[in-house]
């Protein structure tokens, strides 16, 4: 007879670690075991860190102490199928696993766009593979020129990386107007840009990659326009969709967006399968509409969720907020919530409110930066949409602030009023706290 466990998780990523650690902590008479393909895990966030920030790539490991000390197992295999009926999966080793409750986390896959010559040598997308993101390390350490296709996130974090640690020449090609432009403002974009720009990053918009040239390895990237920019690397960051096959097989459905369908607890269309992070259909927080939302932040919160739900119900999912954060150059970028373009493609009418103060009081204190604030409310409710910062590295955290304010729907005038606490060498001055002067902006627009 095979092994049998309460809980089985089914990937070793951000998801599946949180559902496992999270099933623990709210069951702690249970069996857990997590299944991973990979023998180390890789912290997906730092990846493009990996590519010079880090001196070792070794560095951007996940620590198994994390599961190990709560006592969860973990198995080094490939599930290859799912038998509902028996409540058991199957690995490629022919060995069969008993659950009482499973837990998809599988990740994603990258989207790779149907470009003719994007199979050539040299030509990569990025995975959270230890193995193939050491290859385009080995690559990249006799690669003159960079083509980094896609202007999200990864995009342009890989580009600053790069040109800055190993002084190569790099050109992001992105289809939309501005880099980042899925998830900021014009004015914000532009900012971004600039701070590439000033490393020596070049940067074309608007362009599509219509071909990739060369005999075997890739010599080129050829653009819409017919121009063509010289490669000796193509790096392809344009994305990436549901890792589903698993549950395809098994019979469990399917949302609109190709993610496993899951209700507001994460289980699935099986009352005993649940299904966390990006391999999950996603609804927003603000409409209940889709939402191709791929974060390791929402694979969290989505994977604390599904793991105290396992045996009873004790939470639910609001839905996706999307916040994001990165430091390009000299300055620190966060948003969260809606964009206030996306916000009025959405039917609402918007109050904006903007301020900006130094991050520390006085200004002439040492390392002092500005902080501008941008923050969206619905005009006839008063609700806080969302919110865009720029400034040093603590934006990180008041984006996080700013995620909070738009859970609990604070309004206009409830942050105008906001009670902050403030100290010269960590905060604005509390007479000019961009987050309150912002709101106190929209709050008096119409005055």
């Amino acid at each position: 007879m095979g092994k049998s466990y309460d809980v089985l998780v089914i990937g070793g990523g951000t998801a599946g670690v949180t559902a496992a650690t999270t099933a623990r902590r709210h069951y702690r008479d249970k069996r857990v075991l997590l299944i991973r393909q990979e023998e180390r895990t890789l912290i997906p966030c730092g990846i493009p860190y990996m590519f010079g920030t880090l001196k070792d790539p070794m560095q951007n490991l996940n620590p198994d102490y994390v599961l190990e000390n709560r006592g969860i197992e973990i198995l080094i295999g490939q599930v290859t199928r799912i038998d509902r009926k028996a409540k058991e999966v199957i690995l490629s080793t022919g060995e069969k696993i008993k659950y009482s409750k499973l837990v998809l986390a599988t990740g994603s896959i990258p989207a790779l766009p149907p470009i003719p010559g994007i199979d050539k040598e040299n030509v990569f997308c990025i995975k959270k593979d230890l193995n193939h993101l050491t290859k385009i390390l080995k690559v990249l350490e006799t690669a003159k020129r960079v083509v980094i296709v896609g202007g999200g996130f990864i995009g342009v974090e890989l580009a600053e990386v790069i040109r800055k640690h190993k002084g190569l020449d790099v050109t992001i090609v992105e289809i939309l107007p501005y880099c980042l432009y899925a998830c900021f403002d014009e004015e914000v974009c532009l900012e971004v840009e600039n701070e590439l720009t000033s490393l020596g990053v070049r940067i074309i918009t608007e362009q599509r990659v219509q071909q990739l040239t060369g005999e075997n390895k890739v010599q080129s990237v050829r653009l819409d326009d017919g121009s063509e920019l010289p490669a000796d690397m193509v790096l392809v960051t344009t994305g990436v969709y549901p890792s589903t096959s698993l549950a395809q097989e098994a019979g469990l459905a399917l949302g609109p967006t190709g993610g496993i369908l899951v209700d507001r607890t994460m289980a699935t269309s099986d009352p005993d399968i649940f299904a966390c992070g990006d391999c999950t259909y996603k609804v927003s927080f603000f409409a209940g509409n889709p939402v191709r939302i791929m974060l390791a932040s929402v694979a969290a919160t989505e994977a604390r969720v599904a793991g105290a739900n396992l045996f009873v119900r004790r939470r639910t999912n609001s839905g996706a907020v999307g916040v994001f954060s990165t430091v390009i150059g000299t300055k620190a970028f966060g948003c969260a919530g809606l964009t206030e373009r996306a916000a009025e493609e959405k039917g609402y009418e918007v109050l904006i409110g903007e301020a900006s103060a130094p991050n520390r009081h006085p200004s002439a204190l040492p390392n002092t930066q500005n902080t501008m604030v941008k923050l969206v409310f619905d005009r006839y409710t008063g609700v806080l949409l969302g919110g865009q910062v720029v400034g040093s590295e603590s934006i990180g955290e008041l984006v996080n602030l700013l995620s909070a304010c738009l859970l609990h729907r604070m309004t206009v005038t409830q942050m105008a009023t906001f009670q902050m606490g403030t100290h010269p060498m960590l905060t604005p001055a509390p007479a000019a706290y961009p987050l309150v002067l912002a709101a106190e902006a929209a709050a008096t627009e119409n005055l």
